[in-house]
């Protein structure tokens, strides 16, 4: 069989992405063949399922009985963005969504399908490859589906790489957890989202410690607004807005939020020291709505009832800054937004080339590489 790895987090959004693309590009350099796939698939790109006959959500997935195999949206950007031709991507054993979660419910069933031993299979007959693996979001996520990190782990008896964000010592026991369920088959962590100035002591004084627990420490990842960004298209979908103009700037990425209710003059010094934000104001607030599309703003969303005038549209779209206008009020639109934040994939070239620089930069991976008995 091909030698396995594969990477999970013990919570969703945990920066496995990132650390998947870093980890790929290196194994590339290395001379080796590299597979890629996630068994639970948590989003099937829209053209594969409506090529098998079916929406994504309505799939029962046995990946043997469909005439094309499904890919999740991850899978794909990875090998785009490793230059991994298709016969290298892995197709997912099964979908997590609400349909499929309460077929196996209700049947009682927590094995998994068919697919399971069709990626066995696969596995075996390359066996000159190395396959890179994504678990689910956490170690609980896909135990319906007899697909969670521990049992992914065991049934392939895989080693396994973890990422985990960090704040403080607090943060170790989901990793403790981990390690007890995982036992030997943990080669591995990466520290991440690390505030920058705790870097150094991090790996000085912190790493030698987790590694006395069994949890050694491959790399440290400081935290980076850009790749907690999301996009404007994104956060128009999560706030059902309307969008007034510029259609065509959805994909600008927003780093962080702004609020505009004070006085124009504080306004305008705030917004100053902010950058690539989305402003969250009054559709009434004309002085504020002008003042923040001369600032670092990359979309304008409008709550509460009216529409804006005529000259902040024109304005708006003189500058390339998307106008949102919501139904929610201000307070439920902000917290909408600050939970996007942090909480969406890595589907855009800007932050494919950040993430792999910033591993390059932060992780070493020759002990993995070592134990797994690849090139150094």
């Amino acid at each position: 069989m091909a030698p396995i790895l594969l990477v999970g987090s013990c919570v969703p959004f945990g920066g496995k992405s990132a650390v998947v693309l870093g980890l790929g590009r290196q194994l590339l350099r290395r001379g080796v063949k590299l597979l890629f796939g996630k068994p639970l698939a948590a989003d099937l790109e829209a053209g594969v399922a409506a090529a098998a006959g079916a929406p994504a959500d309505a799939l029962a997935l046995d990946a043997l009985a469909l005439d094309v195999l499904p890919l999740d949206a991850d899978v794909n950007f990875v090998g785009a963005t490793l230059g991994l031709p298709a016969s290298q991507l892995l197709p997912s054993v099964d979908v997590l969504d609400r349909a499929s979660a309460e077929r196996r419910l209700l049947a009682g069933n927590l094995q998994p399908g068919g697919g399971f031993e069709a990626l066995r299979q696969q596995l075996q007959a390359d066996g000159d490859a190395v396959a890179l693996l994504e678990a689910g979001g956490s170690l609980q996520e896909g135990l319906l589906y007899g697909l969670s990190l521990p049992q992914l782990a065991q049934g392939l008896q895989a080693p396994v790489l973890l990422v985990h964000p960090w704040r403080d010592s607090r943060s170790l026991d989901p990793l403790l957890a981990a390690r007890d369920q995982l036992g030997d088959l943990l080669l591995g962590v990466v520290l991440n989202a690390v505030e920058p100035d705790a870097v150094p002591a991090l790996r000085e004084q912190v790493a030698p410690a987790l590694e006395r627990l069994g949890l050694p420490v491959l790399g440290v990842m400081p935290r980076s607004p850009l790749l907690r960004s999301v996009t404007v298209a994104e956060l128009a979908r999560r706030l059902d807005a309307r969008v007034l103009c510029c259609r065509d700037r959805l994909d600008l990425l927003v780093e962080t939020l702004s609020i505009g209710a004070m006085n124009v003059n504080a306004a305008m010094e705030f917004f100053r020291r902010r950058r690539n934000m989305a402003v969250v104001t009054g559709a009434d607030r004309t002085d504020i709505q002008l003042a923040a599309l001369e600032a670092s703003t990359q979309c304008l969303i409008l709550t509460g009832a009216g529409e804006p005038l005529p000259q902040l549209l024109n304005r708006a779209e003189e500058l390339d800054v998307p106008l949102l206008k919501v139904d929610h009020d201000t307070l439920t639109t902000v917290e909408l937004i600050e939970h996007a934040f942090g909480n969406v994939g890595i589907h855009e070239s800007v932050k494919a080339t950040y993430a792999l620089r910033l591993v390059e930069e932060s992780c070493d991976f020759s002990p993995l590489f070592a134990r797994m008995g690849l090139p150094g």
